[in-house]
């Protein structure tokens, strides 16, 4: 894949890159890609959050339950993004 981009936002990138310590462009990229999949991954976990919440559901939850999710969402993202 090949992605053109006017010079005033190449030179951001490039900014970007050596600010962040990234090697390449194309590392920078794949990182904010990563990043933005993590996010979307977060927003549907809130989603389906917000469905339980608002549907009346009465479950009493602990911290163990809350960990056990915290987990399961954690293993479900990292998987996504290929760690």
């Amino acid at each position: 894949m090949n992605v053109s981009l006017p010079a005033d936002l190449e030179r951001w990138v490039q900014d970007q890159v050596k600010a962040g310590g990234y090697q390449t462009a194309a590392e920078y990229v794949r990182d904010l890609l990563r990043r933005a999949r993590e996010r979307e991954a977060c927003l549907h976990v809130d989603a389906q959050l917000r469905e339980a919440v608002e549907s009346g559901a009465e479950t009493v939850m602990d911290d163990a339950d809350w960990s056990s999710i915290r987990k399961s969402a954690r293993a479900a993202t990292n998987k996504k993004i290929g760690r």
